[in-house]
């Protein structure tokens, strides 16, 4: 039977894609995926699978999300199981709303199948809660990609004061906007804040340092990278583990990096 499966392929350590997840991969007749999802996941895929390359960089995108769209539905309406493999989870800055929606315009059927956000599994990989009763008691997930308008400095002032922990997608290029933003709007210079860049796999590299500091420290720091912010940043210090297996020679959790 025919459906599109929207499925989260986790932040890049395949171990971390759900069971359910792992099974559309393997009944499926095609798999669209995307740039950062790890290409490990691939091999479980049956041997007659179609396999297509939707990634999406900066400025530059393998396929239009219109292109897209009009191929779930097309192989969907050939009576094809098809798989969409996105990076993280879909519903999390991963356009898998809007493909929904076209889904059900469409008439075709169709199913989310959550994943592990790099939202949460960076941080946590880095040593570094994104709650905490004694240093956090409330989380937002942001896009570093903001628009301009007159509501923009009610947004950024929400950031500043009203949340404990910000976890910015998207948001190196805008890093020094970023910290400039929420300092003018009432956030601490001298709150912590880290960039994990390639998190959950073995290229994984963590920066820390200061609103104020943090620019000049990351300066090499590329995407992929999560930007987290607030209090609990500074928990790292004790709480980092994972690095330590990768200094121990335990880990083997590839990305891929095309």
């Amino acid at each position: 039977m025919s459906k599109v499966y929207l499925v989260g392929a986790g932040p890049g350590d395949p171990d971390l894609i759900t069971v359910k997840g792992l099974k559309a991969i393997q009944k499926s007749d095609v798999i669209l995926y995307d740039r950062l999802i790890n290409e490990e996941l691939l091999s479980h895929a049956p041997e007659h699978a179609e396999l297509i390359y939707c990634g999406k960089g900066p400025k530059q995108h393998s396929l239009t999300q219109d292109k897209i769209n009009n191929l779930l539905c097309t192989f969907s309406s050939q009576g094809k199981v098809v798989t969409r493999l996105k990076g993280g989870d879909p519903f999390i800055f991963g356009r898998g709303g809007e493909e929904a929606e076209v889904l059900v315009q469409r008439e075709t059927p169709f199913e989310i199948v959550p994943g592990i956000t790099s939202g949460s599994a960076a941080p946590a990989y880095a040593g570094i809660p994104l709650t905490h009763r004694n240093y956090s008691s409330s989380v937002a997930f942001v896009s570093g990609v903001t628009k301009s308008g007159e509501e923009l400095d009610k947004y950024w002032e929400h950031l500043a004061k009203g949340v404990d922990t910000l976890c910015v997608y998207m948001g190196v290029k805008n890093l020094p906007d970023i910290c400039n933003q929420l300092i003018r709007h009432g956030r601490n210079p001298s709150t912590p804040i880290a960039l994990v860049h390639w998190g959950t796999t073995d290229s994984q590299q963590t920066i820390t340092g200061t609103l104020e500091t943090i620019v000049e420290n990351s300066c090499n720091i590329k995407n992929p990278s999560m930007i987290i912010i607030g209090e609990v940043v500074q928990l790292r210090e004790k709480l980092q583990w994972f690095e330590q297996l990768n200094i121990k020679g335990e880990t083997k959790k590839h990305a891929n990096v095309g």
